[in-house]
């Protein structure tokens, strides 16, 4: 699988430059456990809490800040497969200042937080959700399979 990953960082927020890498290979896990073999593209923004409540409003209607936001290209491949050979599958929009504030609530690290981020707006781009209980559960365990492959939770 050839899954590019464009990374920008519209934040000054500084992080150690192996997280990028550590992104793309948790979302070709992610990718692997799906059984997207498909070459393409996601693009991944980091932003502030200002600029993801900007995009909150803008497109769910909700002015309130938010820790991730994420932009399908398709309405479910879940459902309905992935017959492009490449295919763009979508943007995530990842707010790091409340990633931040997450991880030190939580009490683990600010790299742990935006992996987690990562694979589940993975699942969101795939046309997984969490608006009812049975999604949720059903998405969860998805995102549990990928942790446990990456050992992100022990």
């Amino acid at each position: 699988m050839k899954m590019t990953i464009e990374i920008i960082n519209e934040t000054d927020f500084q992080y150690d430059p192996s997280l990028e890498s550590q992104i793309e290979e948790v979302i070709a896990v992610a990718l692997d456990e799906e059984g997207i073999e498909n070459e393409g593209e996601i693009s991944l923004l980091f932003v502030d809490n200002q600029r993801i409540k900007e995009l909150n409003r803008e497109f769910r209607n909700k002015d309130s800040e938010t820790d991730v936001l994420s932009f399908p290209q398709y309405e479910s491949i879940k459902t309905n497969g992935l017959d492009d050979d490449y295919a763009y599958l979508g943007d995530i929009v990842i707010s790091l200042e409340k990633a931040k504030e997450q991880a030190e609530a939580f009490d683990h690290s600010f790299e742990r937080e935006i992996l987690y981020l990562a694979v589940h707006s993975i699942f969101h781009l795939l046309g997984y959700d969490h608006m009812d209980d049975t999604e949720k559960a059903e998405m969860r365990e998805r995102e549990k399979i990928v942790f446990k492959r990456i050992q992100l939770f022990k």
